[in-house]
């Protein structure tokens, strides 16, 4: 008997822990494979929600917002590389360089959710994911999302259209707002059933440990 559990992953494409809980969701999945699988939604987070175009040097963002040294920053981002290696994620090994809005992004993750999550969404995910954080490419460039999209198979014409429009801004900032209200503060969220909540990037085996659990407990 298999065990559907609903998964919503609250989280931001700037978040490199979200790359990191992924990667340890998925390694969990995998090891309770076939008796629990995921319906798998990722919903919208935004970490710089005011971040003008052009982005902001990281080292200076991250200085700032949480009043960090160089030094400091940097044995944060080898603790990340090594927990990215740890799940299979490839972090680029330069750093990202430079924090960026990521609305536009979320605009077509939530495109991606309504032509299918457990395909089309699941695999635009793990493309923008790969170009910011694996790449450190420019996220607010529409060339790099609709190259995020081609990579992830969806038709590039409509997320054009998509991009150079408004299309799905409200109902970005309208899931956005209903996980504020609901005590989300920091990514990733990950939410099981509507009830459960894991926070962080979480090693596989709280995730495996966890999800077993709560299996058992809706089977």
């Amino acid at each position: 008997m298999t065990t559907t559990l609903k998964i919503d992953f609250v989280s931001d494409i700037a978040c490199p822990w979200c790359a990191v809980g992924l990667g340890a969701l998925e390694g969990a999945l995998q090891r309770l494979a076939p008796e629990v699988r995921a319906e798998l939604h990722f919903q919208p987070f935004e970490l710089n929600p005011q971040m003008p175009a052009g982005g902001q040097d990281l080292t200076e963002h991250i200085t700032e917002k949480y009043g960090s040294t160089p030094e400091q920053q940097a044995q944060m981002r080898e603790t990340i590389r090594q927990r990215g290696a740890e799940v299979g994620f490839t972090f680029n090994p330069g750093g990202r360089g430079r924090v960026y809005n990521t609305f536009d992004a979320h605009r077509l993750l939530h495109w991606a959710g309504l032509v299918g999550a457990e395909g089309p969404q699941y695999a635009l995910k793990k493309a923008l994911l790969e170009s910011y954080q694996g790449r450190a490419e420019c996220v607010e460039s529409h060339e790099v999302l609709l190259a995020a999209v081609k990579a992830a198979g969806m038709d590039v014409v409509q997320a054009q259209e998509i991009l150079e429009s408004d299309t799905y801004g409200d109902e970005v900032r309208a899931v956005e707002q209903y996980y504020q209200r609901a005590g989300i503060r920091s990514v990733p969220a990950i939410i099981i059933n509507d009830r459960h909540l894991i926070s962080g990037g979480q090693p596989v085996e709280v995730f495996e440990q966890a999800l077993r659990k709560i299996a058992a407990g809706a089977a």
